[in-house]
């Protein structure tokens, strides 16, 4: 099969034929329909994270099940599936407790790899490893089966790869990990991929306030389109002043979705007393926020991290794909472009200009 391979870091993907293996007891071979263009990735490629190399990237994907392996009940050849990059043992106990997202087990592997420590992914005799546990940046993957969410027939697969990471991330953050009720004030730092779907997700639940802080006109426009009431452009002034001016000296919630020293500490100040600052976007290795330590007590405020939305995917992702179906959330509107895989270098570069929307790599037959 082809996949994008990552071999040394600052360096593009190279676009190869490799060798995959069946999937062995307890996995799924998939073909992938589409993988999206996240930042999370970029964060490898440009070594803000370190990975084992060489690696094939992609984690938000979709497509349909091929084979399975022995033991394997919850899907059957032929499903369509979303890929989750959070696989899950169930037994231990953050997934007895349904926070199957934070599963020890599988934290404790070597990145990389599937469950267990292995890769069914080679080149002439040389391992190639996987990121988020599948590397969907292939026409094939092999995954542990609790990585695959069978959904309804009639979703479009490519827009149905969205909900493998930013949707879920996004709306998973205001309806698991904040909790935000009805009527609250929200303020969302990033208009990316994860921040779209969190000004979707706080409209969803009738937040009275929605601002969207950017630092792009195109992303605001966006975002304003995804349900944003207010739209603060942060080159043209200071965001927490003006968002303090805006509302009654701060907001109910704060969520940040770029993963940065200085707009995690923006969402923090910008709460205001008893309030919560979510940090759902995914910061550089090592990146550290000072924070004022009086005033979170002083002021009760609360500062979280949420990873994955903090969602039970078997649960939450057939639930976004009918709040998909039914009108209540958008996907097709979150994709500003498809892109052959070989065009992957150039899909990237987009990203890190900082271009708006969603890019997505699209795979013919599926």
């Amino acid at each position: 099969m082809r996949a994008a391979v990552f071999y040394e870091y600052h360096q593009p993907m190279v676009i190869e034929t490799v060798q995959l293996d069946d999937p062995q007891q307890g996995e799924v071979l998939v073909q992938i329909a589409a993988s999206g263009v996240c930042r999370s990735d970029l964060h490898v490629l440009k070594q803000e994270w370190t990975a084992p190399l060489p690696i094939v990237l992609g984690h938000e994907a979709s497509g349909r099940v091929i084979e399975v392996g022995d033991g394997v009940t919850r899907v059957r050849p032929g499903d369509p599936v979303v890929l989750s990059f959070a696989p899950t043992c169930g037994s231990c106990e953050f997934c007895t407790s349904g926070r199957g997202h934070l599963c020890s087990t599988m934290r404790r592997e070597p990145t990389g790899m599937l469950p267990g420590g292995t890769t069914r992914l080679h080149k002439d005799g040389q391992a190639i490893n996987i990121f988020g546990r599948m590397g969907s940046f292939a026409e094939y993957a092999v995954v542990h089966e609790t990585s695959v969410v069978p959904i309804a027939p009639d979703v479009p697969l490519d827009l149905a790869a969205l909900i493998g990471c930013s949707v879920t991330t996004g709306i998973g953050a205001v309806l698991n990990t904040a909790k935000v009720p009805a009527g609250s004030t929200v303020v969302v730092i990033g208009c990316g991929g994860v921040g779209l779907n969190i000004i979707q997700g706080a409209r969803l639940v009738s937040a009275r306030r929605i601002i969207a802080v950017d630092v792009s006109a195109e992303k605001l426009e966006l975002a304003e389109r995804c349900g944003a009431t207010d739209l603060v452009d942060a080159r043209d002034s200071d965001p927490v002043k003006h968002i303090r001016e805006l509302t009654d000296d701060g907001v109910d919630f704060a969520f940040e979705a770029l993963g940065s020293s200085p707009t995690i500490q923006a969402a923090y100040d910008v709460i205001r007393p008893g309030g919560t600052a979510v940090v759902a976007g995914m910061a550089p290795h090592g990146e550290m926020v000072p924070i004022n330590a009086f005033m979170l007590a002083y002021q009760e405020k609360t500062l979280k991290g949420s990873f994955y939305g903090s969602a039970r995917t078997s649960l939450d992702m057939p639930l976004l794909v009918y709040l998909a179906q039914s009108g209540k959330i958008e996907l097709d509107s979150l994709v500003a472009r498809r892109y052959p895989l070989d065009e992957i270098n150039e899909a990237y570069d987009a990203l890190d200009r900082g271009e708006s929307g969603r890019g997505l790599i699209v795979f013919d037959g599926v």
